[in-house]
């Protein structure tokens, strides 16, 4: 691994290990950590979604996460109060591994600078 990787590696860690103590159970991956942001962003607290739902919430925390660099901008919400979210700048092609590091970054400054993780 590569300096930088393993920064973001030992963030990442710190950051699963911080959400365990938060909430009593460390995520599983980063699904899981998407799924937490998207029902933080959602505003409901803790309920039981529908398979849809899920995938919908790990929506809109790629959304949210990936806004923190330009790429969304919140549209508003739905008369069901779910938040709609446009795409406003095209993402980089990026491999799967990139994608994933990509993603890691925004969620680990989304703690940071939304949550005061």
């Amino acid at each position: 691994m590569y300096q930088k990787d393993l920064e973001l590696h030992r963030k990442w860690i710190d950051l699963l290990l911080k959400l365990e103590a938060s909430i009593g159970k460390k995520p599983s991956g980063l699904k899981s950590v998407l799924f937490l942001i998207g029902v933080h962003e959602l505003g409901r607290g803790r309920k039981n979604f529908s398979k849809e739902e899920k995938q919908d919430l790990i929506h809109i925390a790629i959304c949210k996460v990936l806004s923190l660099s330009g790429y969304y901008v919140l549209e508003g919400l739905d008369e069901e109060g779910w938040p709609h979210w446009k795409s406003v700048k095209k993402l980089p092609h990026f491999d799967l591994l990139e994608q994933e590091q990509l993603l890691k970054m925004h969620i680990i400054e989304y703690f940071n600078t939304e949550v005061g993780i």
